[in-house]
């Protein structure tokens, strides 16, 4: 696995093979050159979330020759610290300094905020591979911000569509306390008709959850849904279970994942989820990537990953589209809007907000026969789903 560090990493050297470019489109880069700067959260107890998304872009970089759209290309990853400070700061030295022509990232939505501006307003394309905050997808939409991933509410709708078939009269819903969150629980109850009988939210980063857990105890719901990402959510499903709360339906998204399973193991089994993808997805192009990705990390990707993967794609049919010319800010627009490549998740398209148009999953943890663990599609919710915020959205 590539190391993390907290400085921007240069893999401009091990990705540029010879010095001379072939071919016709390569020539029509300013030097030669493509360049992406990555931005994840590479540090702390959500790090494992950045990690999937940076390994999952450098996976199909290699995959695809080490060239995005027929250019050589230079990436350089910098670590945002779960800080929109710091992030506001290097994303400005991505575009300023490394003259960086697209910024991929970041894992959370309170960072993507801080980040808009000094990419999108400093001349580069920022395509987010995770955090995809309501504002953007509406009355906010930006030209230069494409989302790989979804808009944050429909994962979370998924699972209040699925609570809502299921009929359940009374649940708790659980997040941290920040954008992302109450997206998570907006989702949720735009899909759920039922009684909320407590809503809580977390400080960020929190690990602790016996104060939740004891009141969801109390309320004695039909199910609880949560929305905790990364080691927040390792530590609720452990908790959970502790607190002998088994038999109450857990349903989540971004808590019982690719990220956490190794962790969680067989506390997270047969727990929901929901997702626009999982690992056992049967279509070749997804079927392929598993399997390099497991082969190079020795982990199963999640959708982290796969995003991340897709925004490679993304990068390389709009490069293409210009045949190389990275001047061609208009025709780059184009491209990343056509969005004329193979998604791993299969069927995929740009609606007007920039945000995709897809399928959306109810899937289960389960433990595989050779001891990993992966979320599985049990069902699909929706189809060729447009988030509800793009009709908001003023761009054509």
């Amino acid at each position: 696995m590539m190391p993390i560090r907290t400085a921007a990493l240069r893999l401009g050297a091990a990705l540029a093979g010879a010095t001379m470019l072939a071919g016709g489109a390569a020539a029509e880069g300013a030097d030669g050159k493509l360049r992406v700067g990555l931005m994840f959260t590479l540090s702390g107890p959500s790090a494992v979330l950045g990690e999937q998304g940076r390994d999952g872009f450098m996976l199909a970089v290699e995959t695809l020759g080490r060239r995005l759209g027929g250019l050589d290309t230079e990436v350089v990853v910098v670590d945002d610290e779960l800080k929109p400070d710091v992030a506001t700061n290097k994303a400005r030295e991505l575009v300023k300094r490394d003259r960086v022509d697209f910024v991929v990232g970041p894992t959370f939505s309170n960072v993507l905020r801080a980040i808009v501006r000094p990419v999108a307003d400093g001349g580069a394309f920022l395509i987010s591979p995770n955090a995809g905050t309501s504002n953007y997808a509406g009355p906010e939409c930006n030209p230069n911000l494409f989302v790989s991933s979804y808009q944050n509410d429909q994962v979370h709708e998924v699972l209040g569509k699925y609570a809502q078939n299921k009929g359940y009269k009374r649940l708790v819903l659980l997040a941290p306390n920040y954008q992302a969150g109450k997206d998570s629980l907006a989702g949720f109850k735009h899909s759920y008709k039922g009684e909320v009988v407590n809503e809580m939210f977390t400080p960020l980063g929190q690990l602790d959850f016996s104060a939740e857990l004891a009141q969801i105890a109390a309320a004695q719901p039909d199910a609880v849904f949560a929305f905790m990402p990364g080691g927040m959510g390792v530590n609720l499903v452990r908790q959970y279970r502790q607190a002998g709360l088994g038999e109450v339906p857990f349903l989540s998204a971004f808590t019982v994942d690719e990220s956490t399973l190794p962790a969680q193991k067989d506390a997270a089994v047969g727990f929901f989820g929901g997702a626009n993808w999982a690992p056992n997805l049967d279509n070749p192009q997804s079927k392929a990537f598993v399997a390099a990705y497991e082969k190079k990390f020795g982990s199963v990707p999640g959708t982290y990953a796969m995003q991340a993967y897709d925004a490679a794609l993304m990068i390389d049919s709009a490069v293409k589209a210009v045949k190389g010319n990275l001047k061609d800010k208009d025709g780059l627009r184009a491209g990343l809007k056509a969005a004329d490549f193979t998604s791993l998740r299969g069927s995929f398209k740009i609606g007007n907000n920039h945000y995709p148009i897809q399928d959306f999953y109810l899937v289960k943890a389960a433990k595989r026969p050779d001891g990993k663990f992966e979320t599985q599609i049990a069902e699909k919710i929706f189809t060729n789903y447009q988030d509800t915020y793009a009709a908001e959205c003023k761009m054509k």
